[in-house]
């Protein structure tokens, strides 16, 4: 299988690329590839011929989006357009990474992928509207909605292990709840779902729900880190420009059933990934 990512740089990307080596694949990033230029993504994507793209690449800062507006959406909404398009062009699937902003966290339960969308933040607004488009412009494509993501480049956990060697004390929100994710996880996700023709959306996380502040503390405790401090906080407290979800675990069940095979429990992965840090 000929495969074309994006956002080759990114934290997915990379896993990707470790997982793909042997194979037929082309990876991309903005450097080589601007996604909001249909001509340019049409072309590239044209030229390869690929059987499936992964679409990783997106606009992620979620607070500096509150202000960005239009250039959250031109990346997030129109760049996934232009992947969407393309793939139709060429016959190829496509698998889209979007998240678990799309949901405003009031269900009080884990959302499955028939539940409501109501996004909080324009990062969210942004991600669902790339699902839209995506899936108006191609019915050959996966949604894979992920949370908490983590794997090689800058991330929660390589932050608070840093922070910890900086600061006796750290406060850390424990009102927010959700599903770290490790990148090793949803790559093979995408990878198995590709393997089949069963298109639609589903929910890619590690099992387990933990809130902010719970991920912290299991990260210094696999660390051996016992001297720093996690102090536990509010969101009121820890005010940030982008509203988030504040219970958005996400319900893995459709994709169990389609694959036969589950993510890890978070704290697995995790113990996982501090151990090739």
């Amino acid at each position: 299988m000929r495969i074309f990512l994006t956002g080759a740089n990114g934290q997915l990307g990379r896993e990707l690329q470790k997982r793909l080596q042997g194979t037929e694949f082309l990876a991309t990033d903005m450097q080589e590839l601007d996604i909001t230029n249909e001509a340019a993504v049409s072309a590239m994507i044209g030229q390869f011929r690929p059987d499936a793209v992964i679409h990783g690449a997106a606009w992620t800062q979620v607070d500096a989006a509150e202000e960005k507006v239009d250039l959250a959406y031109k990346v997030n909404a129109i760049g996934t357009q232009n992947i969407a398009m393309a793939c139709r062009e060429c016959g190829a699937a496509m698998v889209y990474i979007s998240t678990d902003y799309v949901f405003d966290g009031q269900l009080g339960r884990a959302y499955a992928e028939t539940d409501a969308t109501n996004p909080l933040s324009v990062y969210g607004k942004s991600k669902y509207a790339g699902e839209v488009l995506a899936r108006q412009a191609n019915d050959r494509l996966f949604v894979l909605r992920t949370a908490w993501l983590y794997g090689d480049g800058p991330n929660f956990v390589r932050t608070m292990l840093k922070l910890g060697q900086e600061r006796e004390e750290l406060q850390v929100v424990d009102d927010q709840y959700g599903c770290p994710t490790s990148t090793v996880d949803l790559a093979e996700a995408a990878l198995r779902i590709l393997g089949t023709k069963r298109y639609g959306t589903y929910h890619a996380v590690n099992s387990g729900v933990t809130t902010w502040y719970g991920f912290a503390k299991k990260i210094f405790e696999l660390a051996g880190n016992t001297k720093v401090k996690v102090t536990p906080v509010t969101t009121e407290q820890f005010v940030r420009p982008a509203p988030r979800p504040a219970y958005s675990p996400l319900d893995t069940r459709l994709l169990r059933l389609a694959l036969g095979w589950s993510p890890r429990p978070w704290e697995e992965a995790l113990a996982e990934y501090l151990g090739r840090l």
